[in-house]
């Protein structure tokens, strides 16, 4: 049998971190089979529809490289792939009706004040639950009140006694009192399908083998296997993916700021390591390594590996598989991506991609370069301690030393390369008898202002040119004699 799988989002806003760890899954469990990923569009909730998010679900999908076989833009021959339009064609309605005739569900035309006073106590619980009061209406009465054109919804009609197990992939074999299952809305009275029963006629209609969603749809399950049952359909396995919760171990939310896709691409992660983090979002490798190519992913992952346990979003090693992608990546490629973090503090006419090439190594998310390297374009104000370092043995006084003795050499030089400034200031360590930090800690102080710096004293110099270097070193020397 080959795998299918599906995602099926709503288009209801950015894709949740969640919701793309349910499309990733979705796609590794196929194609580690040489199976079928599809997309189907679940529109049917109009309320919530927002626009242009189904633009955004199509580019987050291209941007994570999880490339669907099938959907609104490649027709697999079981279309429609949006939901809407299938409740168009009337596929819903007509696979309600049918299970009206089998005695699994039933029109029911309660208004909203009498659905509101139905409050049952289940397992110590208060819950709203349906009476089945329009269950025992009459052919004559459902027939007058669809005549006279009265509101409806389509209810299955579920037992209230006894219980209902259903298996689980990765939690096992579940079993639920049908006292909890309620009889759920199938046909809601715009006559648009519930999400729950869209779901069960759209996966046995696209032959979906493997359904993947989160574990708060547990609870459906029962309601779903009873739908197959009476409609006499095969029943995909289930694969439910544990909750992600945040450090604090609350549930994901917008609040938190990083909960979608879009908002750590704009924090400035790069796609691969977000879909890398995510795959281990509740899936663990059996070695030890952390860091996949999409590719080895598929190769790799075992969804009955899957943890039961909440995933913890850990915002800190996110940022540190970002730094190893960062590391990892073509030069060019990065001088591309890092180039409008560098125009953000960079104002002056600098080689952009010498500074690239100096941070790359060092940041673990691309608004990192800001701070790394506004020195650049602005000696900042900085304290004359800065020149006092134990470990270099340098003093206010040394470092005064220092740049008053190398101001006139390098006011001489005139080949202000990395490497002619290494070895100029290399002699004047020799000449003088001391060690390179001892030299090399005041220049750099005095040419970047900062204690930590993407790159050396001369590296730093090459960049800023003679004319902005000597003039730093001036100021620095001016600062010394200040104190």
């Amino acid at each position: 049998m080959k795998i299918r799988t599906r995602y099926a989002p709503s288009p209801t806003g950015r894709m949740h971190v969640g919701n793309l760890r349910t499309a990733l899954y979705a796609y590794l469990i196929a194609k580690h089979e040489g199976g079928d990923f599809i997309l189907r569009i679940e529109d049917t909730d109009q309320e919530r529809y927002v626009e242009g998010a189904v633009d955004i679900i199509y580019r987050t999908l291209e941007k994570t490289g999880l490339v669907h076989d099938e959907g609104p833009d490649k027709d697999g021959g079981v279309g429609p792939y949006v939901q809407s339009e299938r409740q168009k064609q009337g596929i819903y309605m007509k696979y309600a009706k049918e299970l009206i005739d089998k005695g699994q569900a039933y029109y029911c035309f309660c208004d909203k004040e009498r659905l509101a006073t139905l409050t049952r106590t289940v397992a110590g619980k208060e819950i709203n639950v349906y009476d089945k009061h329009c269950l025992h209406l009459s052919k004559e009465e459902i027939a007058a009140n669809l005549a006279a054109g009265r509101p409806y919804v389509i209810r299955q009609n579920n037992p209230t006694e006894g219980t209902t197990t259903f298996h689980d992939d990765i939690y096992g074999d579940i079993t639920v009192d049908n006292a909890e299952l309620d009889d759920m809305i199938l046909i809601k009275s715009d006559g648009f399908p519930t999400y729950n029963f869209a779901n069960v006629v759209d996966d046995h209609l696209m032959g979906i083998t493997h359904v993947v969603r989160g574990n708060e749809y547990l609870s459906s399950s029962p309601k779903y296997n009873r739908l197959y049952e009476a409609f006499g359909w095969e029943i995909p396995e289930y694969v439910h993916c544990p909750l992600i919760t945040d450090e604090n171990h609350q549930k994901l939310s917008k609040r938190c700021g990083h909960s979608s896709y879009e908002d750590l691409i704009e924090q400035g992660f790069l796609s691969e390591a977000v879909v890398n983090f995510v795959a281990l979002l509740g899936w663990s490798p059996e070695d030890n390594n952390e860091i996949f190519t999409l590719d080895e992913l598929v190769q790799k992952f075992n969804y009955r590996h899957l943890s039961k346990s909440p995933a913890v979003f850990d915002y800190t090693k996110l940022k540190w598989m970002n730094g190893e992608y960062c590391k990892a990546m073509d030069p060019d490629r990065f001088y591309e991506m890092a180039k409008p973090w560098l125009q953000e503090v960079i104002t002056k006419d600098l080689d952009l991609r010498k500074i690239a090439s100096m941070v790359q190594t060092r940041i673990e998310i691309f608004p990192d370069i800001r701070e790394m390297v506004g020195f650049f374009d602005k000696l900042p104000e900085y304290d004359a301690e800065l020149y006092a370092h134990k470990k270099m043995k340098t003093s206010r006084e040394s470092s005064l030393e220092v740049l008053e003795e190398l101001l006139p050499i390098l006011e001489e030089q005139e080949d202000y390369s990395n490497d002619a400034l290494y070895q100029t200031l290399l002699a004047y360590v020799e000449k003088k008898g001391c060690k390179n930090g001892y030299v090399m800690w005041p220049v750099r102080t005095a040419v970047s202002g900062r204690q930590m710096t993407p790159a050396g004293a001369t590296e730093i110099m090459e960049i800023l040119g003679k004319e902005e270097s000597l003039a730093r070193i001036r100021r620095g020397i001016a600062k010394l004699k200040e104190v």
